[in-house]
């Protein structure tokens, strides 16, 4: 299954990136005249309301998840892992301030606290990306502050600080490169989760905004044609399903090689 998933999350990266050359129409060209063709020869994946070929918008559409994705989880990663390391190695009012901090944070409906801000921004993919990464790091810091919890008391850190290493030596060189099994497959799993997310925002109109091309916005014009336009509902539906579960099963496969707790 791991092996699956990862070939589907290499499939897409290498679709995004050839997508200027592999898809068949403009993703943007208007054709009136050929408004909700249903799939055809010419159109495999029909058109939409505007007569634009779904399959050329689809592919540029995974390139656009795919950069919400690594982009969100990145920010997520970076924030979740500075102040879970913080709280684990010092401790005492540190973590407390940190920790409460995550907990005031989890106390909101993290979807609901991603809308209210974008109500307040304008809609677009880099602040879809970024309130996505603020709002999405708790997770990463509980799972890093109990690893350095652990990781402090080995005798490779007591080591570091006879010779005179110092905290951040001993944190981001020493602790933080024992703990990054768990970060990674986090990452993973996140990746998924704000694929997700972004399609959304992007059905309810306040992600990526019309004409670029997303998954989320192609089912919003679904939505619109349910009745007689089935294509624009299935097909990018298949292709959110697909994609979160090929990250899941990657990021699965991933901690069952990294764990040894795991291993049979």
């Amino acid at each position: 299954m791991a092996v699956a998933g990862g070939l589907i999350v290499l499939i897409l990266f290498i679709i995004s990136v050839l997508a200027p050359w592999i898809s068949p129409f403009d993703p943007e060209a208007i054709d009136l005249a050929n408004q909700l063709a249903p799939p055809s020869g010419n159109h495999p994946f029909g058109t939409d309301q505007l007569g634009r070929d779904v399959l050329s918008r689809m592919i540029y559409g995974a390139g656009i998840s795919l950069k919400v994705g690594f982009v969100a989880t990145g920010i997520a990663i970076a924030i979740g892992t500075v102040l879970g390391a913080l709280a684990g190695y010092y401790g005492r009012w540190v973590d407390a301030v940190v920790m409460r901090f995550v907990d005031i944070m989890l106390c909101f409906p993290t979807f609901f606290l991603i809308l209210a801000v974008i109500a307040f921004l304008e809609p677009s993919i880099w602040n879809i990306m970024i309130v996505i990464g603020l709002t999405g790091w708790m997770g990463v810091a509980r799972l890093v502050r109990a690893d350095f919890i652990s990781l402090k008391e080995r005798d490779f850190v007591k080591a570091a600080r006879v010779i005179g290493a110092g905290d951040l030596r001993i944190i981001f060189v020493h602790i933080l490169p024992n703990a990054m099994a768990s970060v990674i497959v986090t990452a993973t799993l996140g990746v998924a989760g704000a694929i997700l997310t972004e399609s959304a925002l992007s059905f309810l109109g306040i992600g990526v905004q019309p004409p670029t091309p997303s998954w989320g916005n192609i089912l919003t014009a679904g939505k619109d044609n349910i009745d007689i336009a089935w294509w624009l509902s299935l097909y990018p539906g298949l292709a959110i399903l697909i994609t979160v579960l090929g990250y899941n099963l990657l990021g699965e496969g991933i901690r069952d090689e990294l764990d040894p707790r795991l291993r049979r």
